[in-house]
């Protein structure tokens, strides 16, 4: 009798399936299940390490940074001198003095110089390229932006030293073009690309349906921009800005190749200035691990730290607060 006909039939093809399964093509089938099981977790896992990881090596230098610095917070540092004078004198054999005062208002005033230059030139390329340029000459623009940030540190110094010296001589009639203007057009220049790329991701991310609107309104093209897509995007550009000054504030080679290095409270764009990051990297090869001038280093760099971690928190508080609003 043909095993359709037979009663157990049911249990002839159940019996005729597990034996299927048992051969080799069900094998072949069970392991690449089970291959693409692995590897998924394999994946998984890789991606769980690099995340922690990350966490772990920002602890791992704050935790190194803080334990170098702390000696010197905890027994040596005057903290009224520290924050209100400017005697920065770590080598007098005399007295040494650590009043970084005027390393602060340097870096600050440097800062603020940059972000005077390249918020406009940032924001303005930002919204040609998001708003205006089409096709070629969009993806073109953005790949040059893209371009700046792959300039390293130290050319932009060279650049700073060489170029941007000989131009402030020339055009102000300044005796010395290595000046706090010099390392704020180029920290400007620097901090451009990454103020530019987020400040066009927050412009891209207002719905289109705002502009429609304002078009079927009768609205003009910079109409539109002016009074729909920028207050739309205003929090995601205030997050711009706040990257763009994190990434000013913690440069360190181009501002002590351009700023000319010099100690005192600048009352001039035209004045020679000295950055925290600057006074680190000049000094910290030449102190004896374990002094207490070693140690106020990394007490600056301790400041450093904080500062651009709050700032960096602030940005990102800002963008989560763009996207939860929506």
């Amino acid at each position: 009798m043909p095993p359709e006909m037979d009663g157990n039939s049911s249990t002839y093809g159940l019996e005729g399936k597990g034996a299927a399964l048992r051969g080799p093509e069900g094998a072949s089938r069970r392991y690449g299940r089970d291959w693409a099981w692995w590897q998924d977790k394999l994946v998984a896992s890789v991606v769980f390490v690099g995340g922690v990881s990350a966490i772990v090596f920002v602890l791992g230098i704050f935790a190194f940074v803080t334990r170098e610095g702390l000696g010197f917070i905890l027994h040596t540092m005057d903290v009224r001198e520290f924050f209100g004078s400017i005697a920065w004198r770590p080598t007098s054999l005399i007295r040494p003095t650590y009043g970084a005062l005027a390393l602060i208002v340097g870096t600050a005033f440097v800062t603020g110089l940059a972000m005077v230059f390249s918020v406009p030139f940032s924001l303005g390329a930002a919204i040609f390229i998001g708003e205006f340029a089409k096709g070629r000459v969009r993806e073109t623009l953005k790949i040059l932006v893209e371009l700046l940030a792959a300039v390293p540190s130290v050319v932009w110094g060279f650049i700073g030293m060489t170029v941007m010296n000989e131009f402030l001589i020339r055009t102000f009639g300044v005796p010395v073009g290595l000046n706090a203007m010099n390392a704020g057009l180029i920290l400007g220049l620097m901090a451009a690309p990454i103020m530019t790329t987020i400040a066009e991701d927050a412009l891209k991310a207002v719905p289109d349906g705002y502009r429609e609107a304002a078009e079927a309104m009768g609205a003009t093209r910079w109409q539109v921009v002016w009074r729909v897509v920028l207050p739309a995007a205003k929090n995601g550009l205030l997050g711009a800005v706040l990257l763009g000054v994190g990434r000013a504030f913690g440069e360190t080679m181009a501002v002590l190749m351009a700023s000319g290095h010099s100690i005192h409270l600048p009352t001039s764009p035209f004045d020679s200035v000295r950055a925290l990051t600057a006074t680190i990297a000049a000094e910290l090869g030449e102190t004896a691990v374990g002094s207490d001038h070693y140690r106020a280093l990394f007490t600056l760099g301790i400041l450093l730290f904080v500062v651009t971690f709050f700032i960096n928190l602030a940005a990102d508080l800002v963008v989560r607060g763009v996207r939860g609003g929506r």
